[in-house]
């Protein structure tokens, strides 16, 4: 079975090598492809979403394509500001955390867990709607099974590393900027004695409508467009939100990104959706808007009876779907990255921080891929249904990113010369947001909206539920601390040096992590159970890799540094009450592994070693104990008992 694994997600990482971060992090033009790619790609459906939205004022496109690219711009500027305020990362939640409070971070970062889960199952739906568009319609049957495999594919995918998935699908991303590229100036180019009548008719058309509908309804009809059309907009504050995976120097390597991606998407939605309006394309039912525009553009080319035509057809679409198989990577990239920052910050399960031996969060890649299949199976794969619910909570989580920017500037205007500017821009990227917000909202919650709204409710109502388990469990500790009073606390404690052991003596090994009540304890709880009978301890500790720590070498180092100085204390303390002590430790990405290894090696070191871990334990267990709390001390009692090595695990009582 391991082989298999290592086959498929490929062999762990070394987490100690030096060059990991540069070996693991993205130049500007492979971060435009694993990030930008969820911004690019929603090209394929919200200028589609937009432009049916104007219904029979098809030539009301013109506006909504200037309207279009000065949002993605305004955006587009607000989060590259973003990276130079925030460059360790962290995107709306940490935005929202810093400058609004706690509570709005949360709020900010629920909408963004939820966000990625629907970004994965969007772009797989929508790249079975692209390709199906050329298949014959027997095989539609086939759809929902093919968009389950592909989310399964990709999880796999991830699981091996952030690179790798990158490099595999950097040349799908370029076939789709080329077949784009190619299409739109030839939609252009191909009418391009047409456009003084386009203009025309659009301006005549605008000056009837006014005249029919009047100004305010006319006004409605083009923020209702705008606003349905907000799927374009999902995607941009990937770069923000992935930062610590940028090559350094990474605030430029952010701005770069952004750059390249806010070019691409302007110029491809707009250039799309004017490519509906040249060409007049209409809705076709198992079509979509771009198989359309496709075949009306490339659908009459023949060379020698053969259809060249139909061949870019198939081939644009096919590089259009494959797209959006890459977007959903920015689902697998930043949505487990969100969801280890809260969990650093106790507002998710702690194992969410957890990284795997290829220094990927498994768990949230894990959680984010079957969520999304729960959701594709949910809507039936349904686009529209999608859109919607996917972006409301992208634009909950854009206001909140620009209320709280705005708010800095305002707040910091006496120390900052460039405020009015960026206060600009920030207010009026909050403005769209919120028209666009409140637009969707009202205009489809029937419509799939709900779901997203209750569905965020309950991931934030779950998120305060969690943060007050561990609240009541660190209140715990800290009584813990007070019992132990009559401890001398670490600062009166000289340090020293560890002890020289005797190794045909009886030694304690504990399994400790930072200096406490709690590992104070343990101590106390072996001297009541073995009165008398161990005078040497050994305190054996890993320096565990999280996704809070893993951002570069010196983050690694303090690590190390952390770790090795409360094992000091231990140390210091056990020498202080006539004992003998010394210390182990380790660095790496799982506890039970790097723990297990410490003490195989310190059972051949001495044979009279028993080896301890402290559990707390509650008056009654509950169900979501296990999901909050790890099995670490059972899971390493379990493998040194199994190599016949003699362990305990010694109940902490806590609550």
């Amino acid at each position: 079975m391991g082989r298999i694994r290592r086959l498929i997600i490929g062999p762990p990482r070394d987490v100690s090598d030096p060059e990991i971060f540069h070996h693991l992090s993205l130049i500007a033009f492979f971060a435009w492809v694993g990030l930008g790619a969820d911004g690019l790609s929603s090209s394929a459906y919200g200028p589609e979403e937009a432009y049916k939205a104007l219904g029979t004022h098809y030539h009301l496109s013109i506006i909504l394509v200037a309207m279009t690219t000065i949002t993605i711009t305004v955006i587009a500027i607000a989060y590259s500001n973003l990276i130079q305020h925030f460059p360790g990362g962290g995107g709306g939640y940490l935005v929202a955390s810093k400058l609004l409070g706690n509570r709005a971070g949360v709020v900010s970062g629920c909408a963004l867990l939820v966000d990625y889960v629907l970004t994965i199952t969007v772009s797989i739906a929508s790249a079975c709607d692209q390709i199906w568009s050329f298949l014959p319609p027997h095989l539609t049957a086939y759809k929902l099974t093919a968009e389950l495999a592909l989310i399964a594919i990709l999880i796999l995918l991830n699981l091996r590393g952030v690179r790798e998935s990158v490099n595999i699908l950097t040349p799908i991303f370029l076939l789709f900027i080329v077949m784009h590229v190619v299409a739109i100036v030839y939609a252009i180019g191909s009418h391009v004695t047409a456009l003084p009548s386009v203009f025309r008719d659009a301006s005549s058309d605008f000056h009837t409508s006014v005249q029919t509908l009047g100004w305010g309804p006319l006004a409605l009809l083009l923020l209702r467009a705008y606003s349905l059309g907000g799927g374009t907009y999902t995607g941009i504050e990937a770069v923000s939100n992935g930062v610590t995976m940028l090559r350094e120097p990474r605030v430029r390597t952010g701005k770069r990104t952004m750059a390249l991606m806010a070019c691409s998407l302007a110029l491809t939605a707009g250039g799309i959706m004017f490519g509906y309006l040249l060409t007049r394309a209409t809705p076709v039912a198992g079509k979509t808007m771009n198989a359309v525009l496709l075949e009306r553009l490339f659908g009459s080319w023949h060379a020698g009876g053969i259809g060249i035509g139909t061949a870019l057809v198939v081939i644009s679409l096919a590089a259009e779907g494959f797209l959006l198989v890459v977007a959903a990577q920015a689902g697998f990239l930043d949505g487990p990255r969100v969801l280890a920052n809260m969990a650093v910050d106790s507002w998710m399960p702690h194992r969410f921080s957890q990284l795997s031996d290829r220094l990927v969060t498994k768990n949230g890649i894990y959680l984010m891929g079957l969520a999304a299949i729960a959701a594709l199976l949910y809507t039936r794969g349904d686009i529209t249904t999608l859109v919607v619910m996917y972006s409301i909570n992208v634009f909950i989580t854009f206001s909140l990113t620009e209320l709280g920017m705005a708010r800095h500037w305002i707040k910091d205007r006496a120390k900052e010369p460039r405020w009015k500017s960026q206060l600009a821009i920030h207010g009026t990227g909050l403005v769209m947001c919120v028209s666009i917000l409140v637009v969707i909202v009202f205009e489809k919650f029937a419509q799939g909206g709900w779901i997203t709204v209750v569905v965020t409710s309950v991931v934030i109502g779950f998120a305060f539920g969690v943060h007050a388990h561990y609240a009541g469990i660190g209140e715990g500790l800290e009584r813990l601390d007070e019992i132990l009073t009559t401890v001398p606390l670490p600062k009166q404690i000289a340090p020293a040096g560890p002890s020289e052991l005797d190794r045909n003596a009886p030694v304690a090994v504990i399994s400790v992590a930072s200096f406490s009540g709690f590992g104070l304890h343990q101590i106390l709880s072996i001297h009541k159970s073995f009165p008398g009978y161990f005078k040497q301890f050994v305190f054996v500790s890993a320096a565990v890799v999280d996704s809070g720590t893993f951002k570069g070498a010196e983050e690694l180092e303090r690590l190390e540094q952390t770790t090795e100085e409360h094992l000091h204390k231990y140390i210091a303390w056990a020498q202080a009450n006539g004992l003998k002590a010394d210390y182990r430790m380790a660095v790496g990405t799982e506890a039970v592994a790097t723990i297990e290894e410490l003490c195989l090696a310190l059972a051949e070191e001495f044979p009279r070693a028993i080896f301890f871990m402290g559990r707390l334990i509650f008056r009654e267990e509950k169900w979501y104990h296990r999901l909050l709390h790890n099995e670490t001390p059972h899971a390493i009692q379990r493998r040194l008992q199994f190599q016949g090595i003699q362990a305990m695990v010694l109940p902490i009582r806590v609550l």
